[in-house]
């Protein structure tokens, strides 16, 4: 492989360097039937992209707002060239990119995880399934149960339309350079949810304002929403937000008003 791309800290890099850890994330990509091509976001120096570009039942395209990995991506690997886009995935218009339904996969850069999960519920009709490098406890709250000290807003809002799932954890020195953390992967696939039973925007208020106070019941910590006749002494509103599941908490928003 040509040169070497110096990790920059202000995005985030780590980059990993175990192959056999590598080859084990491309092979959890598990329901290439449904999509005919895969986004990998923050390549780096494409120990993810060589594994995926042994795939044929799907065509792998490749993110990367570092322009040293650009670079570096289009002289080691020439298959990657036409897919490979400079620019910031967060920005990216993906309705755009991709004539039908696409994976996400990626080591991705630990500040912006959250975000790139969001950006992808945004266009959860197009994207069925992502399995992603994350910090652990950062994917620990995402896969999170009800009644779990680290399921909340995250958990609930991203488990209305994925069934998730943590796969394997991995340690510090697999990466250079090494975080101060341990990461894991995990799995998202995109449930038959094609929308709420709710006001979409109102659940979101709800879970946001229920997990803002996590600590004092729902009664305390929504009682900026009106609830409607008959609703005053529900079961819910004597509970904690950690303690309903998204079913519950879509009970919860069809309760006010």
């Amino acid at each position: 492989m040509d040169g070497q791309v110096r990790a920059k800290k202000k995005l985030g890099q780590h980059f990993l360097k175990n192959e056999d850890i590598a080859l084990k994330i491309v092979e959890s990509l598990s329901r290439t039937t449904e999509y005919k091509h895969v986004l990998e976001v923050g390549p780096g120096m494409g120990v993810l992209t060589k594994y995926l570009l042994q795939h044929t039942e799907y065509e792998t395209h490749a993110i990367d707002i570092d322009r040293e990995s650009i670079g570096y991506l289009k002289v080691n690997f020439p298959l990657l060239e036409k897919n490979i886009i400079e620019g910031d995935f967060l920005k990216l218009d993906l309705e755009t990119l991709f004539n039908g339904q696409f994976a996400v996969i990626g080591n991705f850069p630990y500040n912006i995880s959250t975000e790139i999960l969001f950006k992808v519920l945004d266009h959860k009709n197009q994207v069925p399934e992502v399995v992603g490098m994350f910090q652990k406890e950062v994917a620990e709250r995402i896969a999170a149960k009800p009644r779990n000290k680290t399921y909340g807003i995250t958990s609930v809002l991203l488990q209305a339309f994925y069934n998730i799932e943590y796969l394997f954890t991995v340690g510090e020195n697999e990466f250079i350079p090494p975080p101060r953390v341990k990461s894991a992967v995990i799995r998202l696939h995109r449930n038959d949810v094609q929308q709420l039973d709710c006001d979409e925007k109102k659940f979101k208020q709800i879970v946001k304002a229920g997990f803002n106070q996590r600590r004092k019941t729902l009664r305390n910590s929504i009682k900026a929403f009106q609830l409607k006749p008959g609703f005053a002494d529900h079961k819910y509103l004597t509970q904690r937000a950690e303690e309903l599941s998204v079913a519950d908490f879509v009970a919860l928003t069809n309760m006010v008003e």
